[in-house]
């Protein structure tokens, strides 16, 4: 079925391959209950304040975006480098250049929203390749793929045993690294930061390792535009605090919270709510240890 859908994308107008990945997110939406139940409890304690009404429109767009990006993977699949870049626009890359022009590394960060696998091969051929870490996806055909659509540009993507270490020396060698930072995390890296006025327990592996290193910390968005076409957003650098404050790790990874939650507030459709952010955490009390995170 895949193949086929992948095939149709290949020829198929743009147009019609949104009305697909409409289609496709409409059937995730009908079929997995677990999910549409776990996001639609997610966005009403997020938005209080919206009706019944709002909040199950923003899951049902949830899930429309989540439909659209598969197949929007799958269309890309089928293109070149150059034929991609045509199709996405930049904003702030000024920022990107003027840390790179330094000749330092820069730690980036986004969440589970918009067209995030875009922003990892958009970025790898605009400027230049990431070491980043992920998990391995329980479907056999879209892992093989997203790892070609990944490394085909150059990223180097590394497995979670060892990461932290090999990410640190990454940096020190001037290789940039990316991180998402909306997930649950329950490990010696975890902290507990607010998101949606909500505690939430989140790495601060990128807090860490960018403040060890000595790195900037940028925030990247992938938003789609009319036409099929794509805006690469890079967001000023996060200001970092004192390494040497006893809770840094924490603030710094607040303030990396604080830019994401805008931009969902912004475009709540956007984000991925069928995801078990708020679980109660047992954090540790004490101090952060990214080396034994379970970073993804």
């Amino acid at each position: 079925m895949v193949m086929l859908i992948r095939g149709a994308v290949r020829v198929f107008p743009h147009r019609w391959v949104i009305r697909m990945g409409d289609t496709l997110g409409r059937l995730f939406h009908c079929f997995d209950r677990r999910r549409r139940v776990t996001a639609l409890a997610n966005v009403k304690a997020a938005f209080p304040m919206r009706s019944d009404v709002e909040c199950r429109a923003i899951v049902r767009g949830a899930f429309t975006n989540l439909g659209r990006h598969v197949l929007h993977l799958l269309r890309f699949d089928t293109m070149g480098v150059e034929q991609m870049m045509t199709l996405v626009e930049f904003e702030g890359e000024e920022r990107v250049e003027q840390s790179l022009a330094s000749g330092q590394a820069v730690m980036y960060f986004a969440g589970h929203f918009g067209f995030w696998e875009l922003q990892i091969m958009a970025h790898a051929a605009r400027f230049e390749p990431i070491l980043m870490v992920a998990r391995t996806l329980d479907n056999p055909f879209l892992e093989a793929m997203i790892e070609r659509l990944r490394t085909r540009v150059g990223t180097r993507v590394i497995s979670r045993k060892g990461a932290v270490r090999r990410l640190l020396r990454g940096l020190y060698e001037h290789q940039s690294v990316g991180l998402m930072i909306d997930q649950h995390i329950q490990d010696r890296s975890a902290v507990t930061v607010k998101f949606f006025n909500r505690p939430a327990s989140t790495t601060s592996t990128i807090a860490v390792l960018a403040m060890r290193a000595g790195v900037p910390i940028i925030p990247v968005f992938a938003l789609p535009l009319a036409g099929g076409r794509y805006r690469m957003i890079y967001e000023a650098p996060i200001e970092q605090p004192d390494p040497d404050h006893p809770d840094a790790a924490r603030v710094l990874t607040q303030r990396c919270t604080d830019v994401l939650e805008m931009y969902v507030r912004r475009y709540p459709e956007l984000w991925l709510w069928m995801h078990r952010r708020w679980r109660v955490a047992d954090v540790p009390d004490r101090s952060p240890d990214p080396e034994r995170s379970d970073i993804t």
